[in-house]
């Protein structure tokens, strides 16, 4: 997928203050120096360019989610657009205070069911991303909170196979506890960044991403068996408490 700011049928009105100046072109060192919140700052104010490098940075990283969102490669360009193109709508409204990946993310994340509602398609995540804690400072994954009882190396199921388990297991859960792992755990939403999202209690999101590992580990240890895995050879998948 190719996606650039050229996409993009607008430009930003560069903003009139009394010390705003205009916006000068930034070299690749400076560029990479800059931070996500820097770039849309001189975004906002009128450079484009800023813009750009925004969707260059996030390019495989939010593709991936939504590819994995969605599980369909088109519908994931789509919703990649129309993420960024609300980015650039809502753009007056972004809090200069707060970090610019969990936003754009959960305008992703928000485009991405409004596709998934008109589709009736199922959710999926990632197990391996990171969870956020409650100061937003990366955790374990939602393997390492899934103890895995393997009793050999080659008892273990290949990639192929264990995705298509955790797909079915996926398919399996209350669309309200899949959504949660999904934003815990591949969207890496802290606590208190998900209750807002969700527009529920903070004591509430984590009763609810509690309730949703246990119903994944229950769903999988089921699936597995259904695929025929023996004792020897299914993975049993265990909650821990944070």
């Amino acid at each position: 997928m190719v996606v650039t700011a050229a996409f993009l049928p607008f430009s930003p009105a560069p903003r009139t203050t009394p010390d705003a100046g205009p916006c000068e072109p930034m070299d690749s060192v400076r560029v990479g120096q800059t931070t996500d919140e820097q770039l849309f700052e001189r975004y906002r104010a009128g450079d484009t360019e800023a813009f750009r490098t925004l969707i260059e940075r996030y390019h495989d990283d939010l593709y991936r989610f939504l590819y994995r969102l969605l599980g369909d490669r088109v519908a994931a360009e789509d919703v990649f657009q129309e993420a960024f193109l609300q980015v650039h709508v809502s753009a007056h409204s972004f809090d200069a205070s707060r970090r610019f990946r969990p936003w754009l993310f959960t305008i992703a994340a928000n485009k991405g069911r409004d596709y998934l509602r008109k589709k009736g398609r199922r959710q999926t995540m990632d197990l391996s991303a990171p969870v956020s804690g409650d100061d937003g400072s990366r955790g374990a994954t939602f393997v390492d909170l899934m103890k895995i009882d393997t009793p050999s190396p080659d008892a273990g199921l290949d990639k192929q196979e264990t995705d298509r388990l955790v797909q079915a297991a996926l398919g399996r859960m209350s669309p309200t506890l899949r959504e949660i792992l999904l934003l815990a755990y591949f969207q890496r939403l802290s606590y208190a960044q998900i209750a807002e999202d969700l527009g529920i209690p903070l004591g509430t999101v984590k009763s609810r991403l509690h309730a949703a590992v246990a119903s994944f580990a229950g769903h999988f240890e089921r699936v597995s068996k259904e695929a025929g895995l023996g004792p020897g050879g299914e993975d049993v998948f265990r909650s821990d408490s944070r």
